[in-house]
């Protein structure tokens, strides 16, 4: 057996604000990282001794990081009152569980455990948080410790051990951690059986009334379940509008990394737009996947989406809303400044991305081009035979397709979830004068539709502008009928169609009291339906009738007449 050199330890980087410091308190620093306590200490004496001495002498918060073996792992400098944490890049803890390092650092005055110790705790998981009291002499005074605790009834997130002297810690550190690591695993597996991603909601009220926000609340969880996420918890701020910087309160920002952390998800959806500089400081406070409600629309978009054309225009939806935001930079990229000699290679990838990008959307631009002179082309055959087209149009989950089902008797692809449908599906219907029309389902509309979904699917919604009659399905069991409706029109006037003859159905009459359903259709100045029971299609093909043929007849009888009045 060959003979090896010992391995020599490579010495531990002090990191934080080291300007300034001598030479020789560097090196005292660094002796920090050669430390080991007793696995069994929450925090020795001896440690405690030496960053207290160090924090007096420099005047700075000295902290340091150790292992479960005792062992010191990072050694930190900050200024008078905050201190930094090392940077180690994405590494996470697992699912529910603990980093498996502590943190202690010294406090020259004000509060022991700050508010961004308790950020620090929540968000980089650490097993325990010490602030050990520099007193007046050097020496440590009180140990303030804080703790990450399981989901309780109580709601409360952290847990402050009594506060005592280095010397006089009497917590058996190793089984006392081993417990809180049981207690997490154990909720986190009672929280393990679902199988798709689990995220928590995050609402700003932003100046609405609590119905209007419970409305909200109501639709963003719908929108969740058809995306396949499981919901687990639901976070309110009253704000009359949300921060320019992270959307919601830094006190409310704090219990949401905690009720993360205790809840086991892996995904936060903001009922809000994140522009990129929210999107940023949220990622990187939260270490965590961040969407709001468009990205979430954008994500159901592409998994129902199955024709060419349908797929292009999600592509180009979800391009057009990457792209501003591509501005996000990342850590690993050059901090270079711009101008001339000022270009680093973070710069240069951004601008790689952005031109991809660009050229990507222009080449989505041209191909969706195509198909829509193709549509064009078909919908002029189908003008030339004299079909009359029916468009089905209406909020999203109204019930459309179903109808389109109920009145052709052909099979549609139906779900009881937002935006089952993507794809436009167009069948044949006989009136029973011996007379056909085209009847037409599209996508369902839903309350401030992005952008850029808007421009991507106006190909798709051109469809519209060929139809004679729009049949606008709403739902008849909600309870914000009108606000539907209206948001169904402003879309139809965004895309020029608000003066197209429009017949309205309020639909599932049947999920409602007896005579309820038909009394608030006959307010509204609507007929009746329930596509589920294939009721009320009478009243509906009569008013389809009029609306197509009898006024075609009456226009055509008021021009023969013209001229004969005008020859008397």
């Amino acid at each position: 057996m060959r003979w090896q050199p010992a391995r020599q330890e490579q010495p531990i980087r002090v990191e934080g604000n080291t300007h300034g410091l001598k030479a020789s308190q560097l090196r005292r620093l660094e002796r920090l990282g050669r430390r080991r306590m007793s696995p069994s200490l929450l925090l020795s004496q001896e440690l405690a001794r030496e960053l207290c001495a160090l924090s007096h002498e420099l005047h700075r918060l000295v902290g340091v990081l150790a292992d479960r073996r005792g062992a010191v792992t990072h050694v930190m400098v900050g200024d008078a009152s905050h201190i930094e944490m090392p940077d180690w890049g994405r590494m996470r803890a697992g699912p529910g569980r603990l980093r498996g390092l502590r943190c202690i650092h010294t406090r020259l005055g004000g509060e022991p455990i700050s508010r961004d110790d308790q950020s620090d705790l929540a968000v980089l998981r650490f097993d325990a948080l010490t602030a050990v009291v520099v007193e007046a002499d050097g020496l440590p005074g009180l140990a303030h410790t804080a703790a990450l605790l399981p989901a309780n009834e109580s709601g409360a997130g952290i847990q402050y051990l009594e506060a005592q002297r280095p010397a006089e810690l009497e917590l058996d550190f190793q089984v006392w951690i081993r417990a809180l690591e049981d207690e997490l695993a154990r909720t986190a597996g009672q929280r393990a059986t679902s199988a798709g991603e689990r995220a928590i909601l995050v609402v700003v009220t932003a100046g609405r009334s609590r119905p209007e926000t419970e409305r909200h609340i109501a639709e963003l969880r719908e929108l969740a379940r058809s995306a396949e996420v499981e919901v687990v918890d639901c976070i309110v701020q009253q704000r009359p509008r949300p921060d320019p910087k992270t959307v919601i309160g830094s006190g409310k920002l704090q219990e949401l990394m905690i009720r993360c952390f205790q809840s086991n998800v892996d995904l936060l959806i903001f009922d809000s737009d994140l522009n990129a500089t929210q999107a940023r400081n949220l990622a990187r406070r939260l270490d965590l996947r961040v969407i709001d409600r468009t990205q979430l629309i954008l994500d159901i978009f592409a998994r129902r989406a199955r024709t060419r054309d349908g797929k292009l225009q999600v592509e180009l939806a979800q391009l057009r809303y990457t792209l501003p935001r591509l501005a996000q930079r990342d850590p690993s990229l050059s901090r270079l400044a711009g101008g001339i000699g000022g270009r680093g290679p973070g710069e240069t990838k951004l601008e790689l991305d952005r031109r991809r990008v660009r050229e990507r959307v222009a080449r989505l631009e041209r191909d969706l081009k195509k198909l829509q002179r193709q549509r064009a082309h078909r919908r002029a055959r189908r003008k030339q035979r004299g079909v009359p087209v029916l468009a089905i149009v209406g909020y999203t989950n109204a019930g459309k397709s179903t109808l389109l089902q109920a009145l052709t008797r052909t099979e549609v692809a139906i779900e009881d979830k937002l935006f089952a449908t993507l794809d436009p599906a167009s069948r044949r219907l006989r009136f029973p004068r011996d007379r056909e029309v085209v009847i037409t389902d599209t996508v369902g509309f839903i309350r401030d539709l992005p952008t850029e979904l808007m421009s991507a699917f106006r190909a798709t919604l051109e469809e519209l502008h060929e139809a004679d009659v729009l049949l606008h399905v709403v739902d008849a069991c909600g309870d914000d009928i009108q606000r539907r409706i209206a948001a169904v029109r402003d879309v139809l006037e965004e895309i020029g169609l608000r003066e197209q003859p429009e017949i309205l159905l309020f639909n599932k009459i049947d999920q409602l009291p007896p005579g309820e359903g038909v009394g608030r259709a006959l307010l509204a100045g609507a007929v009746p339906i329930s596509a589920a029971l294939h009721s009320g299609f009478e009243a509906l093909i009569e008013r389809a009738e009029h609306a197509l043929f009898e006024r075609d007849e009456e226009q055509d009888a008021q021009r023969v007449a013209l001229p004969a009045r005008r020859s008397a």
